[in-house]
């Protein structure tokens, strides 16, 4: 009787799982929410609580990630409210914290399920995933494999929330941080009003950041940790 109770419970958190990513996709595309995921009323909703802003940022950025919006809305819109430094830590904390809870999201709400449905063949890759977790993650965020999709994917499988994580952390860093120098750059420009500026060498240096990290996936995918290919 207990297995038949546990499957009937993969099963019923399966079918809520799936009404979730449903909802979603409802909610943004048929509903007037989507009016306020704008760049000039989110600026305006994080200035409106003063020092309280900066938390307000990264509490939007995480819910965003597991509401399906693009991560680079909210790392463009970091970059904008607090520059290159300050931006960069917000940004990452957001990410991070999204990451994290759209993982659990996933692992709570579909692994029972999913490990139902694995067959030995599928089991095989399951297992060779689980047994090369951080290098696995950490490869396909270098490669910029579809962030959101990511997160709610490995809850899917064995990969151990520690593995998630710091996977997750070292391999969004260097993308995070040239985003954020690139935006905050172009918005430096466009508040000086001073078109100019972007003969100047920073411009062109956070110019050749963002063009160079374009390449990084082809030079990743040479190095394949032994789980993920």
């Amino acid at each position: 009787m207990k297995p038949v109770m546990a499957e009937q419970k993969g099963v019923g958190k399966a079918v809520v799982f799936a009404l979730f990513l449903a909802g979603m996709i409802a909610l943004f595309r048929f509903t007037p929410v989507r009016e306020y995921i704008s760049p000039d009323y989110l600026q305006g909703l994080v200035n409106s609580f003063g020092p309280w802003g900066p938390l307000v940022f990264v509490l939007l950025y995480a819910g965003g990630i597991c509401l399906f919006l693009p991560a680079t809305l909210f790392t463009g819109l970091g970059a904008l409210l607090f520059g290159t430094l300050y931006g960069f830590l917000y940004n990452e904390l957001g990410a991070m914290l999204g990451a994290s809870l759209a993982f659990f999201i996933g692992r709570y709400l579909g692994r029972d399920f999913a490990a139902g449905l694995i067959g030995d063949r599928l089991k095989k890759y399951d297992d060779r995933i689980a047994a090369n977790g951080f290098a696995t993650v950490l490869y396909l965020r270098l490669v910029f494999f579809p962030f959101t999709p990511l997160n709610f994917g490995m809850g899917l499988t064995r990969v151990t929330f520690r593995e998630y994580f710091f996977g997750t952390l070292f391999g969004i860093i260097a993308g995070g941080f040239v985003l954020t120098f690139f935006f905050a750059t172009l918005a430096e420009v466009w508040r000086s009003g001073d078109w100019w500026q972007l003969m100047r060498w920073k411009a062109f240096f956070s110019l050749a950041l963002f063009v160079g990290s374009f390449f990084i996936p082809r030079l990743i995918r040479k190095i394949k940790p032994g789980g993920a290919g």
